[in-house]
């Protein structure tokens, strides 16, 4: 049976908004070009002089890679180029990119707002291990005024579509729009993505943890203890658990999504607000774990019912299979229905 490819796969579902008319088809079309350019570099970036550190800094203050710039710059391009895009909020400038101020008479009309992170994992690009690229999708909130930062800061639930690209041993991008969650592996021969992993489900439970314990002794008590139960050793529960942590959020939860288990990045005394940015890398990647039927929290809420209040802002998070997560609630001697907060459009459910 013949393979589909993503642009296929995405005007199928266009059906399923009716009131986007296709510019959420071409969207996500040019995302994924972007992303096929990406790949040819980060395949060759040992024979090319794109390895190694930029000489400048990002807003978060870490240095840059050659490739951190690269990705940014060719994501840029393509959702300027495309028209449907009216603003960027990427990890590598301190302020968005209003498109609705250039020139070009199609970024006015843009109807959608993208955040990303360009090349998560960046510190692993020189030692040729996975990284990839995450992007969450909004729609803008009123086309007939300007576009302001209540349009740029909405809560995670509110994403029309979200995904990520994973650049490893194959090149795979995963993507929901709220209906699922689906995955497309690039074929190099024909230079297209195609479906592979189609209404991906992450199991209710798993065997595996992923976090950086080297910040143990920084982790609150209750991350502390979750740690304890996951190295106890149990027949009825099939612990203790293994730990993999690969320090890319990208290829940590590409391998939860598809096998189970958990990814905790929690709030430490360095970081009492949490590390990971919440509008390019917590809430897509929430979106995909809850759309495949896990679950994601933060230290205090569910993360995608938090409010931004900047384009920067960071946020703990415990991601994955249902189950697990849930037990991670209950280390913080609060059941997994009270983190869902009041008023909440959302009901947790296995």
């Amino acid at each position: 049976m013949a393979l589909k490819t993503l642009g296929q796969f995405i005007i199928e579902k266009q059906a399923d908004f009716p009131y986007a008319k296709g510019e959420l088809s071409r969207l996500l079309r040019d995302i994924g070009i972007a992303a096929k350019v990406i790949n040819r570099e980060v395949n060759k970036a040992g024979l090319a002089d794109i390895l190694g550190e930029s000489g400048d800094q990002n807003v978060q203050g870490e240095m840059q890679k050659k490739l951190d710039v690269y990705a940014d710059e060719q994501f840029i391009e393509a959702l300027s180029r495309g028209g449907e895009c009216c603003y960027i909020a990427s990890e590598e400038h301190e302020g968005g990119i209003d498109l609705t101020v250039r020139t070009t008479a199609t970024s006015h009309s843009g109807k959608y707002i993208v955040c990303m992170d360009p090349l998560d994992g960046s510190s692993n690009i020189d030692l040729n291990v996975s990284v990839g690229s995450i992007f969450s999708i909004y729609r803008r909130k009123d086309l007939n005024r300007p576009l302001t930062e209540a349009d740029v800061l909405q809560v995670g639930h509110d994403q029309v579509a979200a995904g990520y690209v994973i650049y490893g041993s194959s090149t795979m991008l995963v993507y929901t729009t709220g209906k699922g969650v689906n995955g497309f592996t690039l074929d190099p021969s024909i230079g297209e993505f195609c479906l592979s992993h189609p209404d991906m489900r992450i199991p209710a439970e798993g065997r595996t943890y992923s976090i950086n314990e080297g910040n143990y002794l920084k982790f609150p008590q209750y991350i502390k203890d979750y740690i304890k139960y996951c190295q106890m050793e149990d027949v009825e529960t099939n612990r203790p658990y293994t730990s993999r942590y690969i320090g890319s959020m990208v290829a940590d939860l590409h391998r939860t999504l598809i096998t189970g288990g958990i990814f905790l990045y929690p709030e430490t005394s360095s970081y009492p607000d949490g590390k990971l940015r919440l509008l390019y890398e917590c809430n897509p990647m929430a979106f995909i774990i809850e759309q495949a039927g896990g679950m994601a929290i933060s230290a205090r809420d569910r993360v995608l019912d938090i409010k931004p209040v900047h384009l920067h802002q960071r946020t703990p998070i415990v991601i994955g299979s249902m189950n697990m997560v849930k037990k991670v609630c209950e280390f913080m001697n609060r059941p997994y229905e009270d983190v869902n907060a009041a008023g909440s459009k959302f009901t947790f459910s296995g």
